[in-house]
């Protein structure tokens, strides 16, 4: 340290406040450091104390404010004196120990002090906040600056240190606190105007993997900082070309599409399980997400609707050169691709109109029932997925279109609900067996009553090969012979007078 503590307080003193990374109007000079005192020491607690203490010893899981209090200061204490170690090695630094004509001086918020003796040279040529504040001193004179408040002492102490290296990559790649301590180091910098260290955070962020809390940090201090030209090769990670959405979709298309066709059956289920679960977290009400298209996902239904027509149309034919193996293990694939699309639709809530589709597949379900069951009762999974997702309200069609739906598919459904519910560990009876009458019960009295009484014919031919629609039964019965509501309206006595408010 250049001069006595006399002469030292005759040189210009600068002190500077940079708290949370926030730097103050440069021209404001602050005069001597602000005082700050001490921690109070830990002491024995009092009379009164002690016999709270031993009071609860009677009751040992009762946990005393003191107790609680105690812990906390134990905490605190263990916390400051590690980071009063690390800061000591700091200092202790090689880059450090020559000495220099400015005594500079990081306070913490909690009163802990650490001063180091640098060369004027380095603060000015580094940091061209220290430039700036160091530029109207006098040449010859020691120098006095402060940093206070600092929400983090050890990080500011590193950046000083870092100030002093030829080569800062080696001295970042040797931190083992990684992202965290690469992003204080950075805010650091950026407050003080250490250009290099901000470079160089910078290059080494972009060089690192991260975490996806990292991420978000990373993000989040970056967009804080406001270093954007700076830091766009680090977001390019995270950020893509505004013409990316434009190609969103067809990306969407050819991974949908590369499932459907997979030839390796393991790699298509776990494919099929990671998209459906990416694209449930894009069901939001943020329009900023790009998300697959309705357009899109309806392509690929007509498209495996005409696959699936073409199979069930070679394997209701004559031709015995065909490989009926093989032909029936793609009726089956389709049957699955298509399930698959329209759990899709149902879970971003636009199912409603493939409702209206599959109750219009007239030729389909005619040559269904020209294939035998074994082979074919994956279609049907599809109609008891619809009439599941309206049930619970997940699909809203018209009356119409339910109905035309069951007139269309339900005869098909009991035929194969004996093979679906033994051959599938994926159906679940009762669910079905739910929506089905939940679907059923959402029709006019006398449309349930005509399904109804067809199912009551059916179940007692067919027993456990039928759904179990009891229930549904039941509501109906109550609605038409029990709690009669007549549609025509009463005469009412009511009388309603119009005139004119009076002006």
């Amino acid at each position: 340290m250049g001069g006595d503590s006399h002469s030292a307080l005759k040189s210009r003193e600068v002190s500077a406040m940079i708290k949370q990374g926030f730097i103050p109007d440069p021209t404001h000079s602050f005069s001597p450091s602000r005082t700050f005192s001490p921690p109070p020491s830990s002491t024995r607690p009092s009379q009164t104390q002690t016999q709270t203490q031993s009071h609860t010893h009677s009751h040992p899981h009762t946990q005393t404010l003191f107790d609680m209090m105690s812990e906390e200061h134990k905490f605190s204490d263990e916390k400051r004196r590690k980071t009063q170690d690390r800061v000591s090695r700091l200092l202790d630094e090689p880059a450090l120990r020559g000495g220099g004509d400015v005594r500079l001086t990081v306070v913490a918020r909690d009163g802990f002090r650490a001063s180091m003796e640098v060369r004027k040279t380095v603060l000015a040529d580094k940091s061209r906040f220290f430039a700036d504040k160091l530029r109207c001193a006098g040449g010859d004179l020691s120098h006095s600056v402060e940093i206070s408040d600092c929400d983090d002492i050890e990080v500011y102490v590193e950046a000083i240190v870092l100030m002093h290296c030829e080569d800062l990559k080696p001295r970042l790649r040797s931190m083992a606190e990684g992202v965290p301590k690469i992003l204080s180091l950075l805010k650091v910098s950026a407050a003080i105007m250490f250009d290099l260290g901000v470079v160089s955070c910078l290059e080494y962020l972009e060089s690192i993997p991260w975490t996806e809390d990292e991420q978000e940090e990373v993000i989040s201090q970056l967009e804080h900082l406001q270093i954007d030209d700076s830091a766009t090769e680090v977001l390019l990670r995270v950020s893509s070309d505004p013409s990316t959405a434009d190609r969103a979709d067809d990306i969407f298309l050819n991974l949908l599409s590369g499932v459907l066709q997979a030839k390796d059956d393991k790699a298509r289920r776990e494919m099929k399980a990671l998209l459906s679960r990416l694209l449930k977290e894009n069901v939001s009400n943020d329009s900023s997400r790009l998300d697959v298209s309705k357009d899109t996902l309806y392509h690929l239904c007509h498209k495996c609707i005409g696959s699936l027509l073409l199979c069930l149309s070679e394997a209701a034919s004559s031709d015995e050169k065909l490989d009926r193996g093989a032909i029936m293990s793609d009726i089956t694939r389709e049957a699955d691709n298509i399930q698959w699309i329209v759990d899709i639709l149902i879970g971003k809530k636009i199912g409603d109109e493939f409702v209206k589709i599959w109750a219009e597949q007239k030729e389909l379900v005619t040559l269904h029932s020209k294939v035998p069951t074994v082979y074919r009762h994956e279609i049907s999974r599809i109609t008891a997925q619809l009439c599941i997702g309206i049930g619970r309200g997940h699909i809203l069609v018209p009356k119409e279109i339910r109905f035309s739906l069951l007139s269309t598919w339900l005869e098909a459904l009991y035929e194969d609900f004996g093979w679906m519910r033994r051959a599938s560990r994926a159906v679940d009876r009762k669910l079905v067996e739910d929506g089905l009458s939940q679907t059923i019960l959402t029709l006019p009295l006398l449309q349930q009553q005509s399904v109804l009484l067809n199912w009551f014919d059916r179940f007692l031919s067919k027993g456990d090969d039928c759904p179990n629609i009891q229930k549904a039964f039941e509501i109906w019965w109550r609605r038409a012979f029990i709690r009669q509501y007549s549609a025509e309206p009463e005469n009412s006595q009511l009388q309603i007078t119009l005139s004119d408010y009076p002006s």
